[in-house]
């Protein structure tokens, strides 16, 4: 299943009460799908808002591994 050749940035970042949240952004088809699919597999809450997918905890590595998993490419890939 091969995905359009957009970048897809994936980065953590610290919130309020030192809680951290991985953010996936530049997904541009099945975002919602996506979402669900990374809560899941990383038992994790999140949600998709703004045009970005937003999973509570610090998951950057497990995130590019399902992202790939699910037919981006590596070179789609920008972790930070």
């Amino acid at each position: 299943m091969a995905r359009e050749a957009a970048k897809i940035k994936v980065y953590s970042v610290k919130r309020s009460f030192g809680k951290w949240v991985t953010v996936v952004e530049g997904v541009t088809e099945g975002t919602k799908e996506l979402a669900k699919k990374l809560k899941t597999k990383l038992a994790a809450g999140g949600t998709f808002k703004e045009g970005k997918i937003e999973v509570q905890g610090n998951h950057k590595d497990k995130v590019k591994k399902i992202l790939l998993d699910s037919g981006f490419s590596q070179d789609q890939i920008e972790v930070e």
